[in-house]
């Protein structure tokens, strides 16, 4: 009986040890995994004086002075384009739009500047990338430097955290530079 209590004994204790597995840990959160559609341009012409592609799925809608504010209501993002005529002003117009960017740098971790220079269209400009938690990812300008003067921002309908808006302005900032790129004055 002793012999038969030791078996039983030695079989419980090793089932109990072999039955031991780690503790359970709970998983990691996930993330959304954010798909946008493959974009396709157009071109956009009207009345003012200049014309450019934009993405086919964002709206456009007409402000004064040949302003525009270009949406995209699925990522609640919005590009405002701004026009102005050069006239012997052009240094103010330059620091204007250097000083806005310029402005996020307390919230922004790096800002890459990417110039453009188109001599056969006479479309120069920057492009900026705002690296970090700032109210803007992206900003460009663009100017004949004698005639015409065109700013732009990408600005997201909520509070700035890179880390959860970086797909959608990385979409956007595409979309900004082909915008910039495909630029004509009239």
């Amino acid at each position: 009986m002793f012999k038969r209590i030791i078996s039983i004994t030695i079989i419980l204790l090793t089932l109990t040890i072999v039955s031991c597995k780690d503790d359970v840990l709970p998983k990691p959160s996930s993330y959304l995994r954010l798909d946008y559609p493959e974009a396709n341009y157009v071109n956009f012409e009207n009345n003012c004086p200049f014309s450019f592609e934009m993405n086919e799925g964002a709206i456009i809608k007409g402000e004064k002075n040949c302003g525009f504010a270009i949406t995209y209501p699925k990522m609640k993002a919005t590009i405002y384009l701004t026009y102005k005529p050069v006239n012997g002003n052009i240094e103010k117009l330059l620091k204007d739009a250097q000083k806005l960017t310029y402005e996020h740098v307390i919230k922004a971790d790096d800002i890459l500047e990417q110039p453009y220079l188109n001599h056969q269209k006479k479309v120069y400009g920057m492009f900026y990338q705002v690296d970090g938690n700032a109210a803007t990812n992206s900003q460009f300008y663009v100017t004949d430097s004698t005639k015409h003067f065109i700013t732009g921002s990408v600005y997201f309908y909520a509070k700035p955290n890179f880390d959860s808006v970086m797909p959608a302005a990385s979409y956007i900032k595409n979309d900004m530079q082909r915008l910039m790129e495909t630029l004509k004055w009239k």
